[in-house]
């Protein structure tokens, strides 16, 4: 099964590269906090269990949707796939794993801290959770997918009232994906200025879900089309982590148990 909402960009659609390796590049960051067994939060399509599964001993993933274990399972034989809703993180013993990656989770998630805690104890003491969200100051327009979105001290005050130790980062990008970024602010100002009694900010954000869906995909596609060769030229490798977190475009969030 393969989910080709433009709330989870596919690897699959062209026009959602530009996204598809922003989120991709968070896989590439966790790299070198692998060891240990691994638990990722939210895999989502699986976007990272190639790269990373070979590099830690053991590597256990959860998500909501069974049809996308399923399939992940029979890719994966070697990984250990658990559906279901979270938090909580249900039949998982405390003190479980030594790293914890959960990528463009927490702003789908209702108990903010709950999810939080619930990292916290199954991360074996020493252990490190990663976390990515994206910076509601670069966010162009609302995702009625997402409960919230933060600023960059605001998930940093949270995750502080959990872990002892949190280091906020960033996940920025070059000339190449900046140019991307205005193209893509422009485009959705057009849109948006038809938005006259600011709906997007007073209708429930299920009532959003299929025109935000349906303007978003039209969006991507006019942008591959306006300058195919920027949209199919990025890469992870323009993404970048950064120590100024607050003008990223993604908190890259590091937490120490």
């Amino acid at each position: 099964m393969s989910v080709y909402t433009t709330e989870i960009a596919s690897d699959k659609i062209a026009s959602d590269n530009p996204i598809h390796q922003r989120l991709l590049k968070a896989y590439y960051l966790a790299e070198e906090y692998m060891h240990g067994d691994l638990f990722e939060i939210g895999c989502g399509e699986g976007r990272g269990i190639a790269l990373l599964k070979d590099k830690c001993t053991s590597y256990t993933a959860i998500d909501k949707i069974q049809e996308v274990i399923d399939d992940l399972q029979e890719k994966y034989p070697d990984v250990k796939l658990i559906q279901g809703n979270i938090p909580p993180f249900e039949g998982i013993a405390d003190n479980s794993f030594d790293v914890i990656i959960s990528f463009q989770v927490i702003e789908h998630i209702k108990n903010d801290k709950l999810y939080l805690q619930e990292i916290h104890r199954v991360l074996k003491p020493g252990g490190k959770a990663l976390i990515t969200t994206p910076n509601i100051k670069k966010t162009l327009t609302r995702n009625p997918w997402h409960i919230r979105e933060y600023k960059a001290t605001e998930l940093e005050n949270l995750a502080k009232t959990v872990f002892p130790k949190v280091e906020m980062k960033g996940v920025a990008g070059n000339d190449k994906v900046m140019e991307y970024y205005e193209m893509n602010k422009k485009s959705v100002e057009k849109i948006t200025r038809f938005d006259i009694l600011n709906l997007q900010y007073r209708l429930p954000a299920p009532l959003l879900r299929i025109p935000y869906d349906l303007l978003n995909r039209m969006n991507r596609n006019k942008l591959k089309t306006s300058n195919d060769s920027l949209v199919n030229q990025i890469h992870h490798t323009d993404y970048l982590l950064t120590d100024q977190a607050d003008g990223a475009l993604d908190l890259f969030c590091i937490m120490e148990k």
